[in-house]
C-alpha cells in the first residue's frame, strides 16, 4: 500500500462518527483538565488509558490526542484570567494575559490563545506527518553532552532575556537549581539537603511550587486591592482582538510554531522550554520589545504557538524510536502498548493506516481548539473576572490548597505551598523574576544527569564536552546571549558618555 492509500484509509478511518465523538469528548475534556490547576494533560490521559480498554484502537487514540491538544490550551485560561499556569508551559501566557485580563480583555486573550494553539498544533502535527522519519535522525545526533548544553542554554536565555536585570534573572535561575537538587541523587542515590526530613527524600512536587509561587502571590495582591477596590474585573465576553492584531500575528506563529516543533523533537526538554524560547524570541524580534510584558498579545500568541507546536513533534522520537520526548509521550506510549501496539521502527510498517490516523487526529483535535476549546474558555471560565476582588483571592487560595493536598494527601505540601507562595510574593516585590526559577528546577536535574554521564562516558575529560559541533554551536549561541545585557549596556551608556563632549565643543 503506497503512502497515497495509506493517508486515504487513514482519512476514512477516522471520519466514522465514533471517532468523531472520541476526539470532540476529547478535546472538551481536555480543556477542563488543562484549567484546573494541579490537573495537567499527563494525568487526564493516564486516568483515560484503563478506561479505553474496551474500545477500539483509533476511539481511545482520538480520545487521547483530544485531552494532549485540549489539555494543553487549557493551562492558558487559569494563566489568562488569574495569573496562575494550568501547566509549566503556561507560564509565560501570564506575562501578558494578565494585563490584558486587567484592561478588561480577557476574551480577546483567550481567543488569541486559542487560534495560536491551533496553529501550533496543526503545524506540529503535519510536521509529524511530513518529516517523522527524515527528523528522528536528528535525535540520534544528540548525546548526554548536546543535552547538558540544550539544557544550560534555556537557563541562560530565560535568565537574561526574560527580566529588567540580567543579575537577577541569573540568580533566580541558581535558585531554581538549587531547589532542583533536593532529594535522592538519580545517579548515586544519596539524599541531598533533606535535612533528614523525610517528606524532602523525594524533593518537592512541581505542582506544589508552581502553584506556590504563581497560585498564593496572586491571590495576596488580589485580596490586597479588594481592599482599595473591591469591584470585579470588566469583562467583554463577546469581545474579539481588531484585525489588525490578527493580522500581525503571522510572523509570529510561524517563528514560535518552528521553535516548538524543533525542541518536540529533543526528548526530554519539553514545551515548557518551547514557550519561554518562543516568547523571547517573540519580544527580541518585535520593533516595541518594551510592550511585552503589559498586554501584548504577540506575547500570549508566542508562547501558546510554541508550548502547542510541542505537542506532535514530541510524538516523533516516541513513535519512530521507541522514545517518548515528554511526559505525555510516555503516556501515550503506554496507550499504544495497551492496545497491543509496539512504538518503534516497526511501527509504520504494521500498522501504517492506524499510526497515520492518529496523527490526523492530532491534527484534527488541534484545529478544532478554536471553536470549542475558545468557547468552553470564554462562555465557562472568563466571567469568573466579573465576581468581587475581594472573593476571588480567598477562592483562588482555597483551590490551591485543595488541588496540592489532593496530589499526595500530605499536611506537609500545604505547608511547602504556603513557604513557595512567601518566597514568591517578596520575589515578586524585589524585582526577582519567578520564571527562571520554574526552569531551574525542571532543567536543572536533566542539565546535572546529562554532564554526569556525559563525563562517565567521557572518563572525567571536560573538553569532550564541547567536542561535536552541534556541543559548539549551543556553546557559541550560550556565549552570545550572556554577551548581550553588557553590548545593551555599553551601547547606551557610551553614547552618554560622549553626548557632553559634543555640548562642551558646541559651547
Amino acid at each position: 500500500m503506497t503512502v497515497y492509500e495509506t493517508l486515504i484509509a487513514a482519512v476514512l478511518a477516522i471520519l466514522q462518527w465514533q471517532n468523531i465523538l472520541a476526539m470532540l469528548v476529547g478535546v472538551a475534556g481536555g480543556v477542563l483538565i488543562g484549567a484546573l490547576p494541579g490537573l495537567t494533560a499527563t494525568m487526564g490521559i493516564a486516568i483515560l488509558i484503563p478506561l479505553t480498554f474496551t474500545m477500539e484502537p483509533l476511539v481511545a487514540l482520538g480520545m487521547v490526542a483530544g485531552i494532549y491538544n485540549g489539555g494543553i490550551y487549557g493551562g492558558a485560561i487559569p494563566a489568562i484570567l488569574l495569573g496562575i499556569p494550568g501547566t509549566s508551559s503556561s507560564i509565560p501566557t501570564t506575562f501578558d494575559g494578565v494585563p490584558l485580563a486587567k484592561r478588561g480583555e480577557a476574551a480577546n486573550a483567550l481567543s488569541v490563545s486559542a487560534y495560536a494553539s491551533a496553529v501550533g498544533g496543526v503545524a506540529s502535527g503535519i510536521a509529524l506527518l511530513v518529516l517523522a522519519p527524515p527528523l528522528s535522525t536528528v535525535t540520534l545526533l544528540f548525546g548526554p553532552a548536546e543535552y547538558f548544553w540544550v539544557a544550560l542554554f534555556g537557563l541562560c536565555s530565560i535568565a537574561v532575556l526574560l527580566g529588567a536585570d540580567p543579575l537577577k534573572g541569573l540568580i533566580s535561575s541558581v535558585l531554581g537549581l538549587l531547589i532542583g537538587t533536593i532529594g535522592i541523587d538519580s545517579v548515586s542515590g544519596h539524599e541531598r539537603f533533606t535535612l533528614d526530613i523525610y517528606y524532602l527524600t523525594g524533593g518537592f512536587n512541581f505542582i506544589v511550587l508552581l502553584a506556590g509561587l504563581y497560585g498564593l502571590p496572586p491571590a495576596i495582591e488580589l485580596a490586597q486591592a479588594g481592599r482599595r477596590n473591591p469591584a470585579g474585573v470588566a469583562v467583554n465576553v463577546r469581545g474579539a482582538p481588531p484585525f489588525r492584531a490578527w493580522r500581525s500575528l503571522n510572523r509570529t506563529l510561524a517563528r514560535s510554531s518552528i521553535i516548538g516543533i524543533v525542541i518536540g523533537i529533543l526528548p526530554g526538554v519539553g514545551g515548557t522550554m518551547a514557550a519561554f524560547l518562543s516568547y523571547n524570541e517573540a519580544k527580541r524580534a518585535d520593533p516595541d520589545p518594551d510592550s511585552f510584558g503589559k498586554g501584548s498579545y504577540l506575547g500570549v500568541a508566542a508562547s501558546e504557538c510554541g508550548n502547542n507546536a510541542d505537542n506532535a513533534s514530541a510524538l516523533i522520537p516516541t513513535l519512530t524510536l521507541g522514545v517518548p520526548g515528554n511526559a505525555v509521550a510516555a503516556v501515550i506510549m503506554g496507550a499504544f502498548l495497551v492496545h497491543g501496539l509496539q512504538p518503534g521502527p516497526g511501527l509504520f510498517q504494521k500498522e501504517p493506516v492506524l499510526v497515520y490516523a492518529f496523527i490526523l487526529q492530532m491534527i484534527l483535535t488541534a484545529a478544532i481548539l478554536p471553536l470549542l476549546g475558545g468557547i468552553i474558555a470564554v462562555r465557562v471560565f472568563a466571567p469568573v473576572l466579573r465576581l468581587p476582588v475581594e472573593l476571588i483571592g480567598p477562592l483562588v487560595i482555597a483551590l490551591s490548597v485543595i488541588g496540592v493536598y489532593s496530589i499526595q494527601n500530605s499536611i506537609f505540601d500545604i505547608y511547602a505551598l504556603v513557604g513557595f507562595g512567601i518566597l514568591g510574593y517578596f520575589m515578586q516585590k524585589t524585582g526577582f523574576p519567578l520564571a527562571p526559577v520554574v526552569l531551574g528546577v525542571i532543567l536543572g536535574p536533566m542539565a546535572e544527569e546529562q554532564l554526569r554521564l556525559a563525563l562517565i562516558i567521557a572518563r572525567g575529560d571536560v573538553l569532550s564536552l564541547a567536542s561535536s559541533p552541534i556541543a559548539m554551536i549551543l556553546i557559541a549561541l550560550i556565549l552570545i546571549v550572556l554577551a548581550l545585557p553588557l553590548v545593551r549596556r555599553v551601547g547606551p551608556s557610551a553614547r552618554k558618555r560622549a553626548l557632553p563632549d559634543t555640548q562642551d565643543r558646541k559651547s
